[in-house]
């Protein structure tokens, strides 16, 4: 028997290798081509990056009330908007027309490059209400902008729905309670009888299948929330809220060692990096990002991604325009871990009348319909929202004092 020899062995090889490599390149040009037969080419033959010429020329900026409605346009005219809430308009304003500066002729298709851009500019200005919520909006017009360009909801470029619908409160089905007061360092027998007849009524009118909250908002003190806690115990919550100002995780570690009911936070927490020592700790079984304080839909889908990691749900905490909506609704749509999301859409105190609509629909189970596209899925008045913004505004810092006059953590 004759063996071949090395240098033919390399050079059979050789031909082989050609050979495919020939076919690949034949394959990859028909495929790149491919036609039926008459001329006509086939759906998926070519691949062409669509959002490569678009670019970031202006950003519109209008102040209505608490809030700061922020639009960005392009040289092909598609626009994507947001809205800035939760901080004083004023420099919030001043704050996004100097971010843009960043990103003016920017390709707004690059959400996630744009978004670390804007949040690691200065190694000084990182963080914070105003920085985080201001890029919040710019992000969110990113999402709504990008989602027009390719004619689909926001929450497709978010890997598609994991649901059909959205469970929201307030409805006949979920009821959240508030504490009905900012009380002192301690409470009183008629304080805790307050709270605790306003949970009865709630429960009674949303059944033994609904669902009742009570949010302590950071105004109930650790040591009255843990006495108000045992006498809850009978109604059974899905959660408390905010049981206690950010800032110290000792305290939430505290809390949830004391209490059995379960615990919710995160409206005032902003990015990835704020809700990482609730989790690590195990102090808290609810997370609730803002998407319009995180950081918007990027930051608030890695959060769902962060919390998925410790089979912690999100139940968003959410009052804000029909945008800010918007932009909550369809990353709860795009989440495998959702509780139940804050609904107010008629909440005038953000969603000035008019400016902004959205289509939705509220089911007898208290379920929303997933929100709609392109983008947001929002429309935006702009000739009223110009005539809105042109009448005298104003922004009054909340603030807030206990009985004996000192400054209340609310």
């Amino acid at each position: 028997m004759e063996y071949a020899s090395d240098a033919e062995l390399f050079g059979r090889r050789n031909l082989m290798r050609g050979a495919s490599a020939a076919f690949g390149m034949a394959f990859l040009n028909r495929s790149i081509h491919a036609d039926d037969g008459a001329g006509k080419q086939l759906p998926g033959s070519q691949v062409t990056d669509n959002g490569s010429s678009i670019r970031l020329t202006e950003m519109r900026l209008y102040w209505v009330g608490p809030v700061v409605y922020l639009k960005l346009e392009t040289n092909l005219g598609i626009s994507g908007w947001g809205d800035i809430k939760g901080v004083d308009p004023r420099p919030a304003k001043v704050l996004a027309e100097s971010l843009f500066e960043l990103i003016k002729g920017e390709n707004p298709t690059r959400i996630e490059h744009l978004w670390q851009k804007l949040y690691r500019a200065h190694r000084d200005i990182r963080g914070g209400a105003f920085m985080v919520h201001t890029i919040a909006a710019i992000d969110i017009a990113l999402w709504d902008l990008v989602g027009k360009l390719w004619k689909v909801p926001v929450y497709r470029l978010l890997g598609g729905p994991t649901r059909d619908r959205i469970r929201v409160y307030h409805t006949p089905k979920a009821q959240k309670v508030p504490p009905h007061g900012i009380y002192e360092h301690a409470v009183t027998p008629a304080d805790i009888d307050r709270m605790v007849q306003a949970v009865a009524r709630a429960r009674e009118q949303v059944g033994p299948d609904g669902a009742v909250m009570f949010d302590a908002h950071c105004a109930v003190p650790p040591a009255a929330l843990i006495q108000l806690a045992a006498a809850l115990k009978p109604y059974d919550l899905l959660f408390i809220e905010e049981p206690a100002v950010p800032g110290n995780i000792e305290v939430f570690k505290r809390l949830k060692q004391q209490i059995n009911i379960p615990l919710a936070t995160g409206e005032r927490d902003r990015t990835i990096w704020g809700m990482i020592p609730y989790l690590q700790d195990g102090c808290i079984d609810i997370l609730q990002p803002d998407c319009c304080h995180t950081g918007g839909i990027s930051q608030m889908k890695k959060i769902a991604t962060l919390a998925e990691a410790y089979m912690i749900p999100l139940a968003p905490h959410c009052t804000a325009t029909f945008l800010g909506i918007a932009a909550s609704l369809h990353v709860a749509a795009s989440i495998p871990l959702l509780l139940i999301h804050e609904f107010y859409p008629q909440n005038a105190g953000f969603n000035a009348p008019g400016v902004t609509r959205m289509a939705y629909e509220v089911d007898a189970e208290g379920y929303v319909s997933l929100p709609p596209g392109p983008g947001l899925g929002v429309e935006v008045d702009e000739a009223r929202l110009l005539e809105e913004s042109k009448k005298p505004q104003s922004y009054k810092w909340p603030g807030a004092t206990l009985k004996d006059g000192s400054i209340a953590d609310y």
